[in-house]
C-alpha cells in the first residue's frame, strides 16, 4: 500500500512539473539518425558542418545515407531506409505525408533565386531586389527571357508574373530547349536572355555562368523553402524516433535557426545561400 502511495506521489509531482515519461534514449541506446538530404545542403559544405554542429549539441549522431535531387531521396525514404529527410517544399513532400510514409512535415530553411542576364543588361534590371518589377522592364522592354522548365525556377518564376500583374506572350518569350538543367544558363547566354536560377547552382559552378551576370538578388519573394520530415513509426516500426524528432526539433528551433544565421554571415560577399524562417527567438509562426 506504502509504495503504491509513493508510486502515485511520484507520478503527481512529475505531472505538476510538467515532465514526460516517454521513453528517452540513453547514449548507449541511441543509434545514428539516417538522413536524406537535397543535393544543394551537401554540395556547398552547409549540411557536414550544420551535422557536426548537431552532434557535438546533443550528443546524438547522424548517419548521411544519400543526398541528391528530390527524386533520388523519396524512394529509399518510402522504403523505410531512412529516419529524415530534408528537401524543398513540393507535391512529392506533402505527398510523403499524405501516403503515411512521413510525419511532421516542418519547413526550417529557404534558399534564394536569382536572375541572371546578359552583361550589356537590355531591360535594365541590374541591382533591383524586386524580382517582380524586374520581370516588368523585362517585359516592358521586350528582351528575350528563357521559361526555364527546372521545376523549382519555373513555379517561382510564374509566381513573380503573377504578382507583376502580367501574362507574359510574345516571341520575346523564348521556350527552354537546353539538354539539361545544368545548361540553362549556357543556353540563355547564346540568346542573350535571362532567366531566373537559384543562387547555388551558380556559385557553385554547377550551372555556368560564361559571360553573364547575376544581375537581381535578394528579394525575400524569391526564395524557396526547405522542410524536413520524420518517417512514420506506423509505417516504419524500427525507425529511430527519437533521433529523427531531436533532429528535427533542432533544425526547427533556435538552435537550427541561429546556425543558419551564423552561417549565412560568413557567405563570400555577404550574401547567404541559405536563410532560416524565423529568427532566433522568436515563436514559431510569427
Amino acid at each position: 500500500m506504502l509504495s503504491r502511495r509513493r508510486a502515485f506521489v511520484t507520478l503527481a509531482i512529475a505531472s505538476i512539473a510538467g515532465f514526460s515519461f516517454s521513453p528517452i534514449a540513453s547514449a548507449e541506446e541511441r543509434k545514428p539518425v539516417r538522413v536524406a538530404v537535397i543535393g544543394g545542403m551537401t554540395a556547398t559544405g552547409m549540411w557536414q558542418k550544420l551535422a557536426l554542429q548537431f552532434e557535438a549539441e546533443t550528443g546524438w549522431k547522424t548517419q548521411l545515407v544519400i543526398t541528391g535531387p528530390k527524386d533520388v531521396l523519396s524512394e529509399p525514404f518510402k522504403r523505410g531506409e531512412i529516419d529524415l529527410l530534408t528537401m524543398h517544399s513540393a507535391d512529392k513532400t506533402t505527398n510523403l505525408v499524405a501516403d503515411g510514409y512521413g510525419v511532421n512535415l516542418r519547413p526550417w530553411a529557404r534558399n534564394e533565386h536569382t536572375i541572371v542576364g546578359p552583361a550589356n543588361d537590355p531591360a535594365g534590371i541590374r541591382g533591383m531586389k524586386d524580382g517582380a518589377e524586374a520581370l516588368r522592364k523585362i517585359a516592358a522592354a521586350h528582351a528575350p527571357f528563357v521559361d526555364f522548365y527546372g521545376p523549382g525556377s519555373r513555379e517561382l518564376t510564374h509566381k513573380l508574373w503573377q504578382r507583376a500583374g502580367l501574362k507574359p506572350e510574345g516571341d520575346w518569350l523564348l521556350k527552354d530547349e537546353s539538354n539539361s538543367p545544368q545548361e540553362i544558363v549556357a543556353f540563355a547566354e547564346k540568346k542573350q536572355a535571362y532567366v531566373v536560377v537559384g543562387r547555388i547552382p551558380v556559385t557553385n559552378g554547377k550551372m555556368a555562368l560564361g559571360k553573364m551576370e547575376v544581375l537581381v538578388q535578394g528579394d525575400p519573394e524569391m526564395r524557396r523553402p526547405y522542410v524536413v520530415i520524420e518517417a512514420s513509426p506506423q509505417k516504419f516500426p524500427q525507425t529511430n524516433v527519437a533521433g529523427a524528432r531531436a533532429l528535427a526539433d533542432w533544425l526547427t528551433g533556435d538552435p537550427g535557426q541561429k546556425f543558419l544565421l551564423d552561417y549565412g554571415k560568413k557567405e563570400p560577399g555577404g550574401i547567404p545561400l541559405f536563410y532560416p524562417i524565423r529568427v532566433p527567438g522568436e515563436e514559431a509562426g510569427n
